[in-house]
C-alpha cells in the first residue's frame, strides 16, 4: 500500500489517506518537537501522499494548530488539498466553567479560536474530544449542525466517547436531518483493544470511519522497550508509556512482534502499525513523528503485509478480555440459537475475538 492510497472516510464522500499525521507532539520541544521541526515533519508528509493533518484545541496549549495553520499560509493553494481536522472540549480558559466542553456557548468560541489559530475559513473534520457529561446530547448536535450550515465545518466525528452516546448521537442525528457523525477516534493498539466490542460493533453498524490514535501504545510497541529496559533513553513519553506497560501483557506481545519483524525483513514498530491497519474497521491510522526520520519509520509500515499465520499469533497473545455480553454471545448464545449448525454472516466478527 502507498500513502496516496485514498479511501473514503464513513458514509462520507471525504477521501483520507491511509495514515493520517498526529500533531499533538508539535509545539513542545521538551517531549515533542519545535515549529520547524514539525514543519518538516508536515512537507515530508503531504510530499508522500499524506492528506489528513489532525490537530486539537488543546495540544501544546494551541500550539500545535498556530503551527500547522503557520505551515499552510506560507503556501498558497494547499489549504483546500489538505484534509484539516481538529477537536474541541478542551477548557483552555482555568477558572472559567464555560470555557471548554460541548455546550453551544462553548463550542461556538472553541471554533472561532481554532479557525484563528489555524487561519483558515474552515475545518473539514471537527472532533468533539470526549464526552461531556454536563451538556444534552442534542445540544451539542445542533450547535455541528449550525456550523456545518454556516460552511466553518465539514464534517463532524467523535472521539473518546461511549458507545451508547454515539449512537444514540447518531440516530438523532439521521432522524432530525442534522449533520451526520462521520467517524470515530479512538485508543487502539494491540495493548489496548477492547474498542474491538462496543466501538467496533458500532462503526460497523451505521457505517463510521475508524481512526486509531495511539496505535504504539505511547512507543510501548516502537521496539525500544524490553524486560530488561523498561525506561529507555529517547523516550519522550515515559509517564505515557509506563502506563500502558503496567496491567498488559505488552512483553508477550513484543516477543511475537519480534519475531514477525525478523521473518518479514522489518521493524517492531512497523509490523504493529501494520496490525492496526490491517483490522477491518480501521479507515487511516494516526501516527505522531518528532522528527522525520521517524516519520519515515512510520511510512514503511504501509510496505508491511503481515500473513494470516502472523494475524493469529498477534491475535491470540493480544486477546482482550471484551466483558460481558460478548463471551456469552460468543459461546451460550450459539448453542441456544443454531442448532448445531454453522452460519457465517456480516455480524459473526463482532464476536469472534470474545471466545
Amino acid at each position: 500500500m502507498e500513502l496516496d492510497e485514498y479511501r473514503t472516510l464513513g458514509r462520507s464522500g471525504l477521501r483520507v489517506s491511509p495514515l493520517a499525521l498526529g500533531t499533538m507532539t508539535f509545539g513542545d520541544p521538551g517531549w515533542g518537537s519545535g515549529p520547524e521541526a514539525s514543519k518538516d515533519v508536515i512537507a515530508r508528509f503531504l510530499d508522500a501522499g499524506g492528506n489528513l493533518i489532525d490537530t486539537a484545541n488543546g495540544y501544546s496549549e494551541g500550539a500545535s494548530e498556530r503551527i500547522v495553520g503557520e505551515y499552510l499560509a506560507a503556501r498558497p493553494g494547499l489549504r483546500d488539498r489538505v484534509v484539516l481536522s481538529t477537536k474541541y472540549a478542551r477548557n483552555l480558559h482555568p477558572g472559567d466553567p464555560n470555557g471548554g466542553g460541548a455546550s453551544r456557548k462553548a463550542i461556538l468560541e472553541q471554533v472561532d479560536a481554532s479557525l484563528a489559530r489555524l487561519g483558515v475559513d474552515y475545518i473539514d473534520l471537527y472532533w468533539q474530544h470526549c464526552l461531556d457529561r454536563h451538556t444534552p446530547l442534542e445540544e451539542s448536535l445542533s450547535t455541528l449542525g449550525d456550523l456545518v450550515r454556516a460552511g466553518k465545518i465539514r464534517y463532524v466525528g467523535m472521539s473518546n466517547t461511549p458507545a451508547w452516546a454515539v449512537s444514540r448521537m447518531a440516530t438523532i442525528a439521521e432522524l432530525r436531518g442534522w449533520a451526520p457523525i462521520v467517524a470515530l477516534q479512538v485508543e487502539y493498539s494491540l495493548v489496548r483493544r477492547t474498542v474491538e466490542g462496543e466501538l467496533f460493533g458500532l462503526a460497523r453498524e451505521l457505517g463510521l470511519g475508524v481512526l486509531p490514535y495511539s496505535p504504539l501504545a505511547s512507543g510501548v510497541l516502537s521496539g525500544k522497550y524490553t524486560r530488561e529496559n523498561r525506561t529507555p533513553d529517547g523516550s519522550g513519553r515515559g509517564p505515557l508509556a509506563q502506563a500502558q506497560l503496567d496491567g498488559t501483557n505488552a512483553f508477550e506481545v513484543l516477543d511475537v512482534l519480534r519475531d514477525l519483524a525478523q521473518r518479514l525483513d522489518t521493524t517492531v514498530a512497523a509490523v504493529a502499525l501494520a496490525w492496526v491497519r490491517q483490522q477491518a474497521p480501521v479507515t487511516s491510522t494516526l501516527i505522531g513523528a518528532r522528527s522525520v526520520a521517524q516519520l519515515e519509520a512510520n511510512l514503511a509500515s504501509l510496505h508491511v503485509t503481515i500473513p494470516e499465520d502472523g494475524l493469529r499469533k498477534l491475535d491470540a497473545v493480544s486477546a482482550p478480555d471484551l466483558g460481558y455480553p460478548f463471551p456469552w454471545l460468543a459461546t451460550i448464545a450459539v448453542s441456544l440459537q443454531q442448532g448445531g449448525t454453522r452460519i457465517n454472516g456480516v455480524g459473526s466478527a463482532t464476536y469472534r475475538r470474545a471466545v
